[in-house]
């Protein structure tokens, strides 16, 4: 089972780079998207469908000119869910998880700091996040949570840590709420169960630190302890600039129809 995802600042003006004409090569069977700034009713028009997928988007209710998650699946899920059900963090539409038989696979983007108030609102949406990730860690099921997390999780994620201990996405704060993650919660890390090389970033500010490679790995698929070692192969790739992100692709050894 292949699992890529992508943040694509805008999905229209992804879309305008060539994403979808890529993602037709990949065999993938889940694709998930965030910051898609595209409603429910604009996920429906045929320029964003792709052959062979259902199509699945959730834009909050705040209508902003951000956020919003999409998922594609080969296989029909079982359920879909919208949101953590937390108003406050729900309104742009940053969870969307799809349930099939023993595996759910989750979209989640985690909002950016680039102020005093949208780092609040940061935090705000991991305390509400940590509540969800309590309870998903006790159900008999899989879970695989791709999305754009917006931290770095150790010094090997980001380009002159040394420097970087203030800005937001490598702050103490948020790397002890990672290091939670992938600790007591019990959850890993699905790329660096494959690939623990430095330099494999995900974002970049803008395209000359891109060419230099100098950027974060912010965007994960987390997975919990049953999928550790069913992680085969893992990338992220970057030879074409579809947003500042880049694509995270993950091989499993799972079947979603079983």
């Amino acid at each position: 089972m292949r699992v890529i995802s992508f943040n694509c600042e805008g999905l229209n003006r992804a879309r305008g780079k060539g994403l979808f004409g890529w993602l037709a090569d990949q065999d993938a069977d889940v694709v998930c998207l965030q910051d898609i700034r595209e409603t429910e009713c604009s996920m429906a028009e045929a320029k964003y469908q792709m052959d062979g997928y259902f199509c699945y988007a959730y834009y909050g209710y705040n209508k902003a000119d951000r956020g919003g998650t999409a998922m594609y699946t080969r296989q029909s899920p079982k359920a879909i869910i919208n949101g953590l059900g937390c108003p406050e963090v729900d309104e742009t539409g940053r969870y969307l998880q799809a349930d099939f038989d023993k595996m759910s696979i989750v979209n989640v983007y985690v909002p950016e700091g680039h102020d005093e108030a949208s780092q609040n609102f940061k935090y705000c949406f991991l305390d509400a996040y940590s509540h969800n990730l309590n309870k998903q860690r006790r159900k008999r099921r899989e879970f695989i949570m791709c999305g754009t997390w917006n931290i770095a999780h150790r010094n090997i994620d980001i380009a002159d840590w040394e420097k970087a201990e203030e800005v937001s996405g490598f702050k103490a704060s948020e790397r002890n709420w990672m290091k939670g993650l992938l600790g007591d919660m019990g959850f890993y890390d699905a790329y660096r169960e494959v690939d623990q090389e430095p330099g494999k970033y995900s974002w970049w500010q803008d395209e000359s630190l891109r060419r230099d490679n100098v950027g974060m790995r912010i965007d994960y698929q987390i997975i919990t302890a049953g999928m550790r070692n069913r992680v085969l192969n893992g990338g992220i790739y970057k030879a074409q600039g579809f947003s500042s992100h880049a694509p995270v692709i993950i091989d499993y050894d799972w079947d979603l129809s079983t």
